[in-house]
């Protein structure tokens, strides 16, 4: 069943790093079996301010062990995520796809 990684970030400093996060985070994921649904800022906010100036990310992978190995994985968490620190407000959350039955 699929799993998804959720962030909805607020960034603050435009870092060389950063960029370089962006691309290491997005060739290890797919290394996992991971697919970005959205990547970026919204198109057109329709209610609420929860996203004005916000990006927001939606990373799908085939099941919740590969999602987990991924983001708990050594390689991510001492190699890649660092380079991401200092550059803004992260909130992320980890979701299991609905049952078959409510999709």
């Amino acid at each position: 069943m699929p799993a998804y990684v959720v962030s909805v970030v607020q960034f603050t400093n435009m870092t060389p790093q950063l960029k370089e996060y962006a691309q290491k985070s997005a060739v290890l994921a797919k290394r996992h079996g991971g697919r970005y649904i959205i990547r970026g800022k919204s198109a057109e906010i329709l209610e609420g301010a929860g996203l004005e100036g916000r990006s927001v990310v939606i990373l799908e992978f085939p099941t919740m062990d590969q999602l987990k190995a991924f983001v708990k994985g050594d390689e991510y968490q001492k190699t890649v995520k660092p380079l991401r620190a200092g550059t803004g407000i992260y909130d992320i959350g980890i979701f299991e796809s609905p049952p078959p039955a409510m999709q």
